[in-house]
């Protein structure tokens, strides 16, 4: 069918970053339903080792986990390396893992240190992990990067002005890569509030009837949700779509306070 062929990804070899749990688990099992072998990278190499198992005999295509700190450069270097010689090729990378303290981060007291951590996170490895993969899908002929944004790059809300200012850089970098690194598409997803761990750690009952109250489709999202937008970057049917940022937030904006 003509629709199944828009997501077909057999054949192809996906990298996620953060991929042991929440939006990057959920992405790496996405891409995986539609045939594509994926590298499962993160921190934490148990919780990785166990996602990726489950993905395999779920979808039947081949996974690894590998243990990988995204602010180290040459943890970085290595693994990207190694995983081309695992899979065979590199077509697509999702930019998931990130952090930051998001509504919790009292102005007066950040520091450079925290600065520097939050930019490291989430724009210096996105621009690392990127130039790492981008020889790999050029050699292969197909290449598609995803990156991870947030909601919170185009608004703004209560103690999030580190969060905010990096997720917002994400965007920009993603419409300057589309235009250095073509043919590769370059696009991010910018999720409102998902009820992933990191959420359920700050969010209350009021919180959530708050954000609801904003978000017309009346519910918070979940991981699969932002998965399937970064399927529609992954595949075939976006292939003239580059530059892009998708705010998936359920029609509304949910804000932390």
């Amino acid at each position: 069918m003509i629709t199944e062929k828009l997501i077909d990804l057999r054949g192809k070899a996906a990298v996620v970053t953060g991929a042991a749990a929440g939006i990057g688990k959920a992405s790496a099992m996405m891409l995986a339903r539609s045939g594509a072998s994926v590298a499962l990278l993160d921190r934490n190499y148990d919780a990785a080792a166990l996602s990726a198992s489950e993905i395999a005999s779920e979808c039947g295509v081949q996974t690894k986990a590998y243990r990988c700190d995204v602010l180290a450069e040459l943890d970085s270097e290595a693994v990207i390396e190694e995983a081309a010689r695992d899979f065979g090729a590199i077509n697509i990378l999702v930019n998931n893992a990130g952090g930051g303290g998001g509504g919790r981060e009292i102005f007066d007291g950040l520091t450079d240190d925290y600065l520097n951590k939050i930019f490291g996170l989430n724009v210096y490895s996105i621009f690392r992990f990127s130039r790492l993969c981008l020889p790999h899908m050029k050699r292969a002929g197909y290449g598609s990067i995803i990156n991870i944004s947030s909601m919170a790059s185009v608004m703004s809300s209560v103690n999030m002005s580190v969060y905010s200012a990096s997720k917002a850089a994400v965007n920009a970098l993603t419409r300057q890569m589309a235009i250095d690194v073509a043919p590769v598409r370059v696009n991010a997803v910018a999720p409102g509030a998902v009820k992933t761990e990191a959420l359920a750690s700050v969010l209350t009952e009021e919180m959530e009837r708050k954000m609801l109250a904003s978000t017309p489709l009346n519910r918070l999202g979940t991981p699969e949700d932002i998965a399937s937008a970064v399927l529609f970057f992954a595949s075939p049917m976006s292939s003239w779509v580059s530059g892009q940022t998708l705010i998936v937030s359920g029609g509304g904006a949910q804000v932390l306070e």
